[in-house]
């Protein structure tokens, strides 16, 4: 069995193509059951994101099934696959497995080391748990692939450095105040970015947020969201000194807060640090507060500095973390491997000692005066017969079972001793080396 990948992602296709190609996350049963249709798919997962859009497959005929998955891709998007195919990839064997576990340890990110992506695989896995389109092989390879994302996480720093300006913002203010739950931020500007940087500070503990803005109403509801306080904009520089955290972005012309203000603002405080960031362009805030004492202003350029510095950090970890990736290829493809190895060596011993059972009771039935230590003999020499038999075929199963061509020696043994495909469950069976091949 063989496990392929097609799909298009941020690297190869922009917003305006991959939109067309999602799947609604509220109805993926529909095209999952329609994939699993297709006769070359045995096992089939949809990944769907706002980054990439992949198909992933279990199959006995790989160069088929990508063919199949490609058209199904297309058809089903009621889109001509002429028009997406230069956005597609496709993988299978090695190269898909390495695909997906890399895909969710988060080595092919826009965001190296973001944590979403394998909460997303693991929901669009559930899915096809839930629908029964996934089986032996998936489900194999999907556990797999979230053990191998624990263990770049536990064992790399690749999530570890903030890589998003709203991020390095919480980084840096964790550097200024040792702990955060007892300080108080203030938002100016209700931007995306600040909203996003708001949650950061929320989610780190944050005891309180203000939230101004020149359209009040849009303030409330950012309040809202935070269990803040909306402040009029006219007022705001009023409220400054009951926070310990300011992040501006505006679309003012000119500054929103000079010197002379924040020397009161900080003799109000009674020189208590305060940490000033200003990710607007042009920037609200005077540069040359950064000449008070006990005051930590930083502009944009300067959480790009810090944001480069991590993601060249994240870069060196990502090296760890392919390792482990490459360590974890080899294991999964030995078992797929032996799940076709280890019940075919089964079946051919089980078929031969039928054999063997067969010829020998048609043996004792002519030979009725042999002696009991006779018997003995000549059930020691077909059982060792048997295993000489089976020796060479046993070793050569074994040997080729990681190689692209191991499949073909499985299949050829299946077919020249007619043996019965394997069930599921199967994979099982005790280990090659645990068994006795040759006596």
């Amino acid at each position: 069995m063989h496990i392929v990948i097609i799909g298009l992602s941020h690297k190869t296709a922009p917003v305006e193509i991959r939109e067309k190609l999602a799947f609604s996350p509220t109805a993926m049963e529909k095209p999952l059951r329609q994939m699993l249709d297709l006769p070359a798919v045995a096992e089939g997962l949809i990944i769907s994101t706002c980054n990439r859009v992949e198909l992933c497959a279990a199959t006995k005929t790989p160069d088929a099934a990508i063919a199949a998955l490609r058209r199904f891709l297309a058809e089903y998007h009621e889109i001509a696959p002429e028009e997406i195919e230069q956005n597609l990839y496709d993988y299978q064997g090695t190269e898909a497995i390495s695909h997906l576990f890399r895909v969710a340890s988060s080595l092919d990110s826009m965001v190296l080391g973001e944590p979403q992506i394998l909460g997303q695989i693991k929901t669009s896995y559930g899915y096809a748990a839930e629908f029964k389109t996934v089986g032996l092989i998936l489900n194999r390879f999907l556990h797999k692939a979230f053990s191998v994302a624990k263990r770049v996480r536990t064992e790399t720093g690749i999530a570890s450095n903030a890589v998003s300006v709203s991020f390095a913002a919480v980084e840096l203010a964790r550097k200024i105040f040792d702990r955060l739950d007892d300080k108080g931020v203030m938002i100016i500007g209700a931007g995306e970015m600040c909203e996003l940087a708001a949650k950061h500070f929320v989610s780190n503990g944050i005891s309180k947020v203000l939230v101004t803005n020149r359209t009040f109403e849009r303030a409330e509801k950012l309040a809202e969201e935070f269990q803040g306080k909306a402040v009029p904009f006219d007022q705001f520089t009023d409220h400054l000194a009951e926070v310990d955290i300011i992040m501006t972005s505006t679309g003012a012309p000119n500054f929103i807060l000079g010197q002379r203000q924040m020397e009161e603002v900080i003799k109000r405080r009674k020189n208590r640090p305060m940490f000033l960031i200003d990710i607007a362009v042009p920037r609200d805030i005077d540069p040359k507060i950064n000449n008070i004492d006990n005051v930590y202003l930083y502009d944009v350029d300067d959480l790009q500095g810090v944001v480069q510095s991590n993601l060249k950090e994240r870069k060196k970890e990502a090296n760890k973390a392919e390792a482990i990736v490459e360590q974890e290829i080899g294991q999964f493809h030995k078992w797929l491997g032996n799940l076709e190895v280890k019940p075919t060596v089964v079946a051919l011993r089980r078929k031969l000692e039928e054999i063997r059972q067969q010829e020998l009771n048609k043996t004792f039935g002519n030979l009725k005066d042999l002696t009991a230590s006779q018997r003995k003999s000549i059930e020691a020499m077909s059982g060792a017969i048997i295993n000489k038999i089976l020796h060479q075929p046993t070793a050569l199963l074994k040997r080729t079972q990681d190689e692209t061509n191991g499949e073909d020696y499985v299949d050829a043994v299946r077919a020249l001793f007619d043996l019965p495909a394997p069930a599921e469950g199967d994979e099982e069976i005790k280990p090659l080396d645990d068994m006795e091949e040759s006596k």
